[in-house]
């Protein structure tokens, strides 16, 4: 029985699928894991880029009518035999000792769940590299999702998410969410009396979003989800949640303020994002790096806040109890 289960859900993205794949053959634990890959309805599928992979790696591939990243993820563990189930999105590439990483911890520390932060690659464009800063950067998310400084608990993301075959299986796996589902898996865990711990050496490189269009529909769906965890898990609101949304309407109260009170009230904001600038060529070393960190991490708290609000008005004023940001199109 391997060690570890590896289950990558795919939607239209055999590069990306190459990619991963490319660095899994790499891993020092190679004979400790087995691959499962749920093509998930793709219309273009990466059933002829795994192929040649099928002779280097314990590799399980299936096909299946469109159910959502959640309900591929079901199915992959669902097939899978490993001690741990660990998920990842197609998007993220794994240094080479990854696995030995997750086995030397585990052995020391057992743990029901962990997760690990994600990195940009010297390889990532501009604008990954502006993206993933603004994803990672305490200014913009609190450290919330994977530093090791945090304002609020650690919940493994989905993109680099390990479990316990048999507590997954005790959960119920995840729910039919579209966005959010992975912290609202990460919160039955916890309330099912499980430790969850954050194993910051496991790192992944994600690419995330290729375009800020599409970083904006996903961080306004995050937005709008979390109004969908506060209604299933108690205590799944907190101030750093509600922080963007504060942003979004703190535009218009300065700029009034700055008008009819004190004239530093128009400067907060630029303040901020000279913060975010200079902190990113810092952390990047990258002069144009730093400049659209400002403005990933613009449609990153707008954005959020934005899809919060519309959550709100979507289920306690319109009282949709069917409303999903995106539903349909998530992997738009």
């Amino acid at each position: 029985m391997p060690k570890f289960s590896i289950i990558i859900p795919v939607y239209n993205r055999p590069e990306e699928v190459v990619e991963l794949l490319d660095s899994l053959t790499m891993q020092s634990l190679h004979n400790e894991m087995e691959v499962i890959v749920v093509e998930d309805g793709s219309t273009i599928t990466c059933e002829a880029e795994i192929e040649p992979y099928k002779s280097q790696l314990n590799l399980i591939y299936i096909q299946q009518e469109n159910m959502g990243p959640g309900g591929a993820r079901n199915r992959g563990a669902k097939e899978a035999k490993g001690e741990y189930l660990i998920f990842f999105d197609s998007d993220c590439v794994l240094p080479s000792d990854y696995l030995q990483r997750a086995m030397d911890h585990l052995r020391r520390d057992p743990l029901a769940c962990f997760g690990g932060p994600d990195k940009a690659h010297k390889f990532f464009s501009r604008t990954q590299k502006a993206i993933s800063y603004s994803m990672t950067s305490f200014l913009t998310t609190g450290g919330i999702r994977g530093s090791q400084v945090k304002i609020d608990k650690f919940y493994p993301r989905s993109f680099n998410l390990g479990v316990l075959k048999v507590i997954f299986d005790e959960v119920g796996g995840f729910s039919d969410m579209r966005y959010g589902e992975d912290i609202d898996f990460s919160m039955k865990v916890l309330e099912h009396g499980h430790r969850i711990g954050l194993i910051s050496e496991t790192f992944v490189y994600h690419k995330r979003r290729t375009s800020f269009k599409s970083f904006f529909k996903q961080v306004f769906s995050s937005g709008s989800a979390r109004i969908q965890l506060v209604s299933r898990h108690k205590g799944a609101l907190k101030l750093v949640h509600i922080l963007p949304t504060l942003f979004l309407i703190g535009i218009p109260v300065s700029i009034l303020l700055g008008a009819m009170v004190n004239s530093f009230f128009y400067y907060m904001y630029p303040l901020f994002f000279l913060a975010v600038f200079v902190l990113s060529w810092i952390s990047t070393g990258k002069f144009t790096v730093a400049l659209l960190s400002i403005v990933a991490s613009f449609i990153q708290v707008v954005g959020y806040g934005m899809g919060f609000l519309t959550g709100l008005w979507m289920k306690y004023v319109k009282k949709d109890p069917q409303y999903e940001a995106f539903k349909q199109t998530f992997y738009n």
